[in-house]
């Protein structure tokens, strides 16, 4: 009986503190989860440019005769496989994380594979930080830095670049310390 007392005598949460802090924490749990989202795809990023440049370096041939084999074959394999990777297959993750495309680059050189990994992003559309002007919001002292960014956020998206350096060679090579006896 004093339980139930007890309960019933508390009093309740200011309705109106409520009503009025529930959109502050909505919009910043909003932006708090578009932000980690760039996060994640920067990381899924730079794991699937080190797995297309191994791949690269283990799969691709050093004869010219089969580049084109590399070319049609291998190089669109290892980017449908860093496609589902990143989340492209998934419409749900593709939205959340703004993804736009993917594409990879392969430069051969005479030593090394030159790989690039190229993710396009939409803007993450924020409509609460892109409803001023932003000429208004990059004023001095804020300058180039601002446009971009609001450029990114607002307007265009972003291109993230990720680059690879693989050596070109089938397999690798035994080292020999110099001066040593081993020939």
């Amino acid at each position: 009986m004093k339980l139930i007392s007890f309960i019933t005598s508390k009093k309740g949460q200011a309705t109106t503190e409520v009503v009025l802090l529930f959109p502050i924490f909505f919009i910043l749990t909003l932006f708090i989860i578009k932000i980690y989202g760039l996060l994640i795809v920067v990381q899924k990023a730079e794991i699937a440019a080190f797995y297309a440049a191994k791949r690269w370096q283990l799969e691709s041939h050093r004869s010219v005769e089969h580049t084109d084999w590399d070319e049609i074959f291998l190089k669109k394999d290892i980017e449908k496989k860093v496609q589902a990777y990143i989340g492209f297959n998934n419409s749900a993750v593709r939205k959340s994380l703004s993804l736009r495309n993917v594409s990879i680059d392969v430069e051969r050189t005479a030593v090394w594979n030159v790989v690039k990994l190229n993710i396009n992003l939409y803007p993450p559309n924020l409509p609460f930080l892109c409803r001023y002007d932003k000429r208004e919001i990059c004023e001095y002292p804020y300058g180039n830095a601002c446009f971009r960014g609001y450029n990114f956020l607002c307007e265009k998206g972003a291109t993230m670049e990720i680059v690879k350096n693989v050596p070109n060679r089938d397999r690798p090579v035994s080292f020999v310390l110099p001066m040593s006896d081993a020939t």
